[in-house]
Protein backbone atom coordinates (compact mmCIF):
# COMPACT_ATOMS: atom_id res chain seq x y z
CA UNK A 1 0.00 0.00 0.00
CA UNK A 2 2.85 2.48 0.53
CA UNK A 3 4.61 1.35 -2.37
CA UNK A 4 0.84 2.16 -4.58
CA UNK A 5 0.46 5.60 -2.71
CA UNK A 6 4.03 6.82 -3.56
CA UNK A 7 4.54 5.46 -7.04
CA UNK A 8 3.34 8.40 -8.74
CA UNK A 9 6.26 10.77 -7.68
CA UNK A 10 8.62 8.07 -8.62
CA UNK A 11 8.00 9.13 -12.22
CA UNK A 12 10.38 11.72 -13.37
CA UNK A 13 13.40 10.46 -10.55
CA UNK A 14 16.39 9.40 -11.79
CA UNK A 15 16.24 5.39 -12.33
CA UNK A 16 18.87 5.10 -9.40
CA UNK A 17 17.41 7.63 -6.86
CA UNK A 18 13.73 5.55 -7.82
CA UNK A 19 15.01 2.03 -6.87
CA UNK A 20 16.61 3.86 -3.96
CA UNK A 21 13.12 5.36 -2.85
CA UNK A 22 11.13 2.10 -3.76
CA UNK A 23 13.82 -0.31 -1.44
CA UNK A 24 13.23 2.44 1.18
CA UNK A 25 9.53 2.25 0.97
CA UNK A 26 9.46 -1.38 0.83
CA UNK A 27 11.51 -1.61 4.04
CA UNK A 28 8.80 0.77 5.31
CA UNK A 29 6.19 -1.52 4.68
CA UNK A 30 7.96 -4.29 5.77
CA UNK A 31 8.32 -3.25 9.07
CA UNK A 32 4.66 -1.80 9.50
CA UNK A 33 3.75 -5.33 8.65
CA UNK A 34 5.65 -7.50 11.27
CA UNK A 35 4.91 -4.50 13.51
CA UNK A 36 0.94 -5.43 12.50
CA UNK A 37 1.90 -9.50 12.87
CA UNK A 38 3.59 -8.74 16.24
CA UNK A 39 0.50 -7.17 17.88
CA UNK A 40 -1.66 -9.78 16.13
CA UNK A 41 0.12 -12.05 18.01
CA UNK A 42 0.48 -9.88 21.15
CA UNK A 43 -3.15 -9.88 20.78
CA UNK A 44 -3.54 -13.43 20.13
CA UNK A 45 -0.99 -14.18 23.29
CA UNK A 46 -3.37 -12.14 25.90
CA UNK A 47 -6.29 -14.10 24.33
CA UNK A 48 -4.77 -17.18 24.95
CA UNK A 49 -3.42 -16.44 28.46
CA UNK A 50 -6.57 -15.09 29.60
CA UNK A 51 -8.79 -17.91 28.33
CA UNK A 52 -6.01 -20.68 30.20
CA UNK A 53 -6.60 -18.00 33.37
CA UNK A 54 -10.62 -18.90 33.50
CA UNK A 55 -9.93 -22.50 32.40
CA UNK A 56 -7.38 -22.41 35.49
CA UNK A 57 -9.78 -20.70 38.37
CA UNK A 58 -12.84 -23.25 36.85
CA UNK A 59 -11.07 -25.95 37.39
CA UNK A 60 -9.48 -24.62 40.97
CA UNK A 61 -12.87 -23.81 41.94
CA UNK A 62 -14.10 -27.16 40.88
CA UNK A 63 -11.98 -29.12 42.70
CA UNK A 64 -12.15 -26.67 46.06
CA UNK A 65 -15.92 -27.54 46.19
CA UNK A 66 -15.49 -30.96 44.93
CA UNK A 67 -12.83 -31.30 48.04
CA UNK A 68 -15.49 -29.67 50.25
CA UNK A 69 -18.41 -31.39 49.59
CA UNK A 70 -15.79 -34.55 50.17
CA UNK A 71 -14.96 -32.98 53.50
CA UNK A 72 -18.46 -32.50 54.70
CA UNK A 73 -19.28 -36.29 53.67
CA UNK A 74 -16.40 -37.41 55.31
CA UNK A 75 -16.98 -35.27 58.39
CA UNK A 76 -20.40 -35.95 58.15
CA UNK A 77 -19.98 -39.73 58.61
CA UNK A 78 -17.66 -39.61 61.24
CA UNK A 79 -20.26 -37.51 63.21
CA UNK A 80 -23.27 -40.56 62.52
CA UNK A 81 -23.34 -43.24 64.72
CA UNK A 82 -22.13 -46.84 63.31
CA UNK A 83 -25.38 -48.56 63.57
CA UNK A 84 -26.50 -51.89 61.38
CA UNK A 85 -29.96 -51.34 60.52
CA UNK A 86 -30.58 -48.50 61.75
CA UNK A 87 -33.01 -46.49 64.34
CA UNK A 88 -35.87 -48.95 63.90
CA UNK A 89 -33.90 -51.70 64.57
CA UNK A 90 -32.18 -49.98 67.64
CA UNK A 91 -35.36 -49.51 69.34
CA UNK A 92 -36.73 -53.04 68.53
CA UNK A 93 -33.42 -54.42 69.96
CA UNK A 94 -34.21 -51.88 73.21
CA UNK A 95 -37.53 -53.11 73.55
CA UNK A 96 -36.32 -56.92 73.18
CA UNK A 97 -34.06 -56.66 76.11
CA UNK A 98 -36.46 -55.03 78.58
CA UNK A 99 -38.74 -57.37 78.06
CA UNK A 100 -36.21 -59.88 78.73
CA UNK A 101 -35.01 -57.95 81.90
CA UNK A 102 -38.56 -57.85 83.69
CA UNK A 103 -38.70 -61.55 82.91
CA UNK A 104 -34.85 -62.30 84.71
CA UNK A 105 -36.78 -60.34 87.58
CA UNK A 106 -39.83 -62.39 87.41
CA UNK A 107 -37.89 -65.70 87.01
CA UNK A 108 -34.87 -64.94 89.47
CA UNK A 109 -31.94 -64.90 86.78
CA UNK A 110 -29.41 -62.92 87.64
CA UNK A 111 -26.77 -63.83 85.18
CA UNK A 112 -28.73 -62.30 82.56
CA UNK A 113 -29.04 -59.13 84.80
CA UNK A 114 -25.30 -59.49 84.97
CA UNK A 115 -25.34 -59.77 81.06
CA UNK A 116 -27.72 -56.54 80.28
CA UNK A 117 -26.86 -54.26 82.46
CA UNK A 118 -24.10 -51.96 82.58
CA UNK A 119 -21.56 -52.68 85.30
CA UNK A 120 -21.79 -48.53 86.52
CA UNK A 121 -25.82 -48.92 86.42
CA UNK A 122 -27.57 -47.78 90.02
CA UNK A 123 -31.43 -47.79 90.15
CA UNK A 124 -33.34 -44.69 92.48
CA UNK A 125 -36.02 -45.04 93.60
CA UNK A 126 -39.46 -43.32 94.96
CA UNK A 127 -38.30 -42.74 98.34
CA UNK A 128 -34.59 -41.34 96.58
CA UNK A 129 -32.51 -44.34 97.85
CA UNK A 130 -29.90 -45.17 95.07
CA UNK A 131 -28.79 -48.73 94.71
CA UNK A 132 -26.01 -50.11 92.37
CA UNK A 133 -25.38 -53.07 90.07
CA UNK A 134 -24.38 -55.47 92.87
CA UNK A 135 -27.28 -54.92 95.08
CA UNK A 136 -29.60 -55.18 92.51
CA UNK A 137 -27.82 -58.56 91.06
CA UNK A 138 -28.23 -59.49 95.06
CA UNK A 139 -32.02 -59.14 95.20
CA UNK A 140 -32.60 -61.34 91.97
CA UNK A 141 -30.39 -64.03 93.09
CA UNK A 142 -32.15 -63.83 96.67
CA UNK A 143 -35.71 -63.68 94.75
CA UNK A 144 -36.29 -61.03 97.62
CA UNK A 145 -38.93 -59.39 96.47
CA UNK A 146 -40.28 -61.79 94.81
CA UNK A 147 -41.85 -61.20 91.49
CA UNK A 148 -44.83 -62.64 90.34
CA UNK A 149 -45.48 -59.78 87.57
CA UNK A 150 -43.18 -57.76 86.64
CA UNK A 151 -43.73 -56.40 82.86
CA UNK A 152 -42.85 -52.75 80.85
CA UNK A 153 -46.32 -50.95 79.20
CA UNK A 154 -46.87 -47.86 77.61
CA UNK A 155 -42.72 -47.47 76.29
CA UNK A 156 -41.63 -44.48 74.69
CA UNK A 157 -38.11 -44.86 73.01
CA UNK A 158 -36.31 -42.28 71.85
CA UNK A 159 -32.52 -42.31 70.60
CA UNK A 160 -29.86 -40.24 70.63
CA UNK A 161 -26.58 -41.93 68.34
CA UNK A 162 -25.25 -44.52 71.19
CA UNK A 163 -27.64 -43.69 74.01
CA UNK A 164 -31.02 -43.94 74.39
CA UNK A 165 -33.85 -42.99 76.83
CA UNK A 166 -37.05 -45.01 77.78
CA UNK A 167 -39.75 -44.14 79.57
CA UNK A 168 -42.78 -45.83 80.21
CA UNK A 169 -45.17 -47.98 83.16
CA UNK A 170 -43.89 -51.07 85.29
CA UNK A 171 -46.64 -52.92 86.74
CA UNK A 172 -45.75 -55.30 89.26
CA UNK A 173 -46.60 -58.23 91.68
CA UNK A 174 -45.42 -60.16 94.25
CA UNK A 175 -44.15 -60.57 97.65
CA UNK A 176 -41.69 -58.74 100.05
CA UNK A 177 -40.90 -59.78 103.62
CA UNK A 178 -43.58 -62.39 103.45
CA UNK A 179 -46.58 -59.08 102.57
CA UNK A 180 -48.00 -59.47 99.22
CA UNK A 181 -47.46 -56.22 97.35
CA UNK A 182 -48.84 -54.57 94.09
CA UNK A 183 -47.99 -51.57 92.20
CA UNK A 184 -47.10 -49.46 89.21
CA UNK A 185 -44.26 -47.23 88.46
CA UNK A 186 -43.43 -44.53 86.25
CA UNK A 187 -40.14 -45.41 85.14
CA UNK A 188 -37.26 -43.77 83.01
CA UNK A 189 -34.35 -46.07 81.43
CA UNK A 190 -31.06 -44.58 79.92
CA UNK A 191 -29.32 -47.01 77.63
CA UNK A 192 -25.91 -46.92 76.13
CA UNK A 193 -24.36 -48.68 73.06
CA UNK A 194 -20.93 -50.36 74.45
CA UNK A 195 -19.37 -52.53 71.71
CA UNK A 196 -21.85 -52.54 69.51
CA UNK A 197 -24.33 -53.82 72.53
CA UNK A 198 -27.32 -52.30 74.68
CA UNK A 199 -26.86 -51.89 78.19
CA UNK A 200 -29.01 -50.29 80.53
CA UNK A 201 -26.97 -47.82 82.23
CA UNK A 202 -29.80 -46.14 84.76
CA UNK A 203 -33.34 -46.45 85.90
CA UNK A 204 -35.46 -44.06 87.96
CA UNK A 205 -38.67 -45.65 89.00
CA UNK A 206 -41.34 -43.30 91.11
CA UNK A 207 -45.23 -45.16 92.25
CA UNK A 208 -48.18 -44.17 90.81
CA UNK A 209 -51.01 -43.49 93.09
CA UNK A 210 -52.71 -46.93 93.52
CA UNK A 211 -56.05 -47.05 91.22
CA UNK A 212 -59.45 -46.56 92.75
CA UNK A 213 -60.13 -50.50 93.82
CA UNK A 214 -56.89 -51.56 93.41
CA UNK A 215 -55.22 -53.86 95.82
CA UNK A 216 -52.50 -53.37 97.93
Amino acid sequence: MLITGVSRRWKGMAPAVAARAQAVCRAVGDILESRSAIRAMHAGVFMFRIRRSVWICCIASALALGGTAFAEQIHGSANKPSVVGGADADEKEIRRIEAALCHAFEAGDAAYLRHALDPGFTLTGSSGVVTDFAQNISEVEKREPAYDVFRNHDQVVRLYGDAAIVTGVTTVEGRAGGEAFAADFQFTDTWVRRDGRWLLAASHASRLPAKAGAGK
